[in-house]
């Protein structure tokens, strides 16, 4: 599970920077303000979901196996390629009808944190 979610976090830090770059280099002149500005948004949930992701392999490696843990890995995962990958493709394409898909990703952001608490709430250690 620690290699898994460290490789996965890895890719889509990769991704991340390709993406970013080709938005801020190349991207902006041609699709304008507004949708540049949605574009960034999806470029920074994506960098902060990637290195949730990181930091769940990280726990995985402390505490060991937790479907808690799993489940926080995988709900950031299908976040970061609902939410982020849909402000991408509607920034691009103009297609406004993606921004209904969008809410699906930040609910899975959300639910991976509430797994992410749980995993604390459950192994932390108390003062």
């Amino acid at each position: 599970m620690q290699r898994t979610y460290l490789i996965i976090g890895s890719i889509l830090g990769m991704i991340g920077v390709g993406i970013g770059a080709f938005g801020a280099h190349l991207l902006e002149p041609i699709i304008g303000a507004q949708l540049m500005q949605t574009f960034k948004t999806g470029v920074e949930y994506h960098f902060v979901h990637t290195l949730a992701i990181i930091i769940v392999a990280i726990l995985a490696g402390v505490i060991g196996e937790s479907s808690l843990l799993r489940w926080a890995g995988r709900l950031f995962t299908i976040g970061v390629i609902i939410f982020s990958g849909s402000l991408y493709v509607l920034s691009i394409t103009g297609i406004k009808v993606l921004g209904a898909i969008t809410p699906i990703g930040g609910v899975c952001f959300i639910a991976g944190w509430l797994m992410l608490a749980l995993v604390g709430a459950k192994y932390g250690k108390r003062a």
